[in-house]
């Protein structure tokens, strides 16, 4: 039986040329969404948006100008938004050592990090109106330690620590958000250590493997979920340890609502 859960849906997916972001494109067209591929490559954007039937936007995740754009794009063409990919992502290569370059660790900011904020804010009001989600590309880099690209580990950790802060008050706009944390796949942001991970026979996942932990998140219902990609294992939330909490004067633990915090105002 054909597929068709998402049928009428609009989704925007950033870094959709290549990679994930393509696949999250085809495989949400293939349920019945409208795609909207948002992308610096404009070549192979417009390959890939012509594939889904979509509709190709030149997105530069760096300019919050350009999510602001890319989303007015995405409502004039299809009349609403139900689903927001931030997925744009690139490694840096390089360390904090002698090779450290101070004008590549900017622009890996700007996209791995920025981007997903600046669309975060420009995504919100036309979400709001339709009660949609956020999926950003996070990394299992963003949970445990990556040796070989600490700044790219630093850039996903960020990435988990705004999905988690961010739900509970989104979660009152009716807004839901989560991170996709895929380890190493079949993609180019692996190219600065790739011999090196088929050196030491690192697992390499395919593509589809993460686009479907990818689906398997918009089909949830849960919000600041950290979803965890991993060879051998099925992909589902990460279960964070409690950290230590506050406690009353007497020594007994107090239970702290996150969401008591969450005004909403911020969001």
């Amino acid at each position: 039986m054909e597929d068709r859960r998402f049928e009428g849906k609009v989704a925007l997916i950033t870094g959709a040329a290549n990679g994930i972001g393509a696949g999250a494109s085809r495989r949400l067209a293939e349920s019945g969404a409208h795609v909207v591929v948002a992308d610096i490559d404009g070549d192979r954007g417009k390959v890939i948006a012509d594939e889904v039937d979509g509709l190709f936007v030149h997105c530069d995740v760096r300019d919050p100008e350009h999510s602001k754009a890319a989303v007015a794009a995405a409502v004039e063409r299809f009349g609403k938004l139900d689903l927001v990919a931030l997925n744009a992502g690139i490694s840096t290569g390089f360390t904090l050592g002698e090779d450290f370059d101070p004008e590549r660790y900017r622009s890996v900011m700007g996209i791995n990090l920025d981007g997903v904020v600046y669309g975060v804010h420009a995504a919100l009001p036309a979400l709001r109106e339709t009660g949609g989600q956020i999926i950003a590309t996070a990394s299992m880099a963003g949970i445990t330690p990556t040796p070989m690209d600490p700044i790219y580990g630093a850039n996903k950790t960020a990435v988990v620590g705004l999905v988690r802060s961010l739900a509970p008050s989104l979660q009152k706009t009716g807004v839901r958000v989560n991170a996709l944390c895929p380890s190493f796949a079949d993609t180019a942001i692996i190219g600065p250590f790739r011999a090196q991970l088929e050196s030491t026979n690192m697992p390499i996942m395919e593509v589809a493997d993460v686009v479907k932990a990818f689906m398997a998140i918009a089909e949830s219902d849960g919000t600041g979920e950290c979803w965890f990609v991993v060879p051998g294992r099925e992909s589902q939330p990460f279960t964070f340890r409690n950290a230590p909490g506050p406690r009353t004067a007497t020594g007994e633990r107090m239970s702290v609502d996150p969401g008591a915090f969450a005004t909403g105002q911020e969001a």
